[in-house]
């Protein structure tokens, strides 16, 4: 689909900046406030000055990479333009928080070399590790990870990533608590994160709660693909249940203390293939689709409304190596000739 200059520039003034990438495959962000994630287990993935190119070709300018890879960052030299998230990988995690010289020397060894022409602008410390048995290890990393950014002025965010096993429940929205491990393990990174206003990353896959009782939830509610409200929760109506799912989390945290903490979305997505009827194209096509536009339209959710939200799909490619089903298809490309599955717009 190519857009005609008269109709870029009303999207200019409907301040929506939409890119059309060319290979024709109709993909389109919201400028500034979607990005992919780029994984890595596949046998058969493009190289990553390709990836970058691609990315480039359609507008994306932020990307979150799972741990600090070399050949992936060196690809990202002088794309100061493309905002890019590394995590530290959840093995690491144990000798980072034995002591805050091991935090400085991994971060001599995985970041400093590429401050100067990488944008690198948050590092996540662990992925859904709280709760669990290494889920302690989190804080002590990210209070050395603040410590050190913050002694050299350096513009970096520290957090983590965490799924909704956070929480005990979720229905309704206002319902919403942690589980006892979460309190004992995210709440205080929560109130560090407070302190300085940095954002919590949080996973939310409405595909999962939906293909665990498709019984009860329904699949326009679970994919954005319905108008009218589907939960009423007091004063507040959800129809979709991203926005439910969101806002219960909000909820979980006011109930701890934490007030206002901002939230990115560090994974969402809907696999077309892996799981019958319930994971097609058309189906993961409308999802994504509509999470985009719900993020470039600014509305927020029920209990956050008119407040912007910063979104990652995930993923960008099929990863071959991973589990075998769906956990294989949540790509948006084939990494063999790096064609969109589906089109989204």
């Amino acid at each position: 689909m190519l857009y005609s200059p008269k109709k870029l520039f009303l999207f200019f003034l409907s301040c929506i900046v939409l890119y059309v990438n060319s290979n024709n495959s109709g993909f389109v962000t919201a400028a500034n406030s979607i990005g992919l994630n780029y994984g890595l287990l596949g046998d058969n993935l493009p190289s990553p000055s390709n990836v970058i190119n691609l990315y480039k070709s359609i507008g994306i300018s932020r990307i979150r990479i799972f741990d600090p890879n070399t050949e992936v960052l060196n690809a990202l030299r002088g794309h100061r333009d493309i905002e890019v998230t590394v995590g530290v990988k959840d093995q690491d995690l144990a000798a980072l928080a034995a002591s805050e010289e091991a935090v400085k020397g991994w971060f001599a060894a995985n970041i400093e070399s590429y401050l100067a022409d990488v944008n690198i602008t948050f590092i996540t410390v662990g992925n859904e590790v709280i709760p669990g048995p290494i889920g302690p290890q989190v804080l002590p990393v990210m209070q050395s990870l603040t410590n050190l950014v913050k002694s050299r002025n350096l513009p970096i965010s520290i957090s983590t990533v965490v799924a909704m096993s956070n929480l005990e429940q979720s229905y309704p929205p206002s319902a919403g608590m942690f589980t006892s491990q979460a309190r004992e393990q995210l709440v205080p990174v929560l109130k560090l994160l407070s302190q300085t206003s940095t954002p919590i990353l949080v996973n939310i896959y409405p595909y999962f709660a939906y293909a665990s009782d498709p019984a009860n939830i329904r699949l326009d509610y679970a994919s954005f693909n319905t108008k009218s409200i589907v939960v009423q929760d007091g004063s507040l109506g959800y129809s979709n249940m991203f926005d439910a799912i969101f806002d219960a989390f909000v909820w979980a945290m006011e109930k701890e203390g934490v007030k206002n903490l901002p939230m990115v979305v560090s994974e969402t997505g809907w696999p077309s293939a892996g799981n019958g009827n319930f994971t097609t194209p058309a189906i993961a096509s409308t999802y994504n689709r509509n999470f985009v536009k719900h993020i470039a339209s600014g509305k927020g959710t029920p209990k956050r409304p008119n407040k912007s939200m910063n979104g990652f799909l995930f993923a960008t490619f099929n990863e071959n190596q991973k589990p075998a089903g769906t956990e294989q298809n949540f790509g948006l490309y084939n990494p063999s000739d790096m064609k969109p599955i589906y089109k989204l717009f």
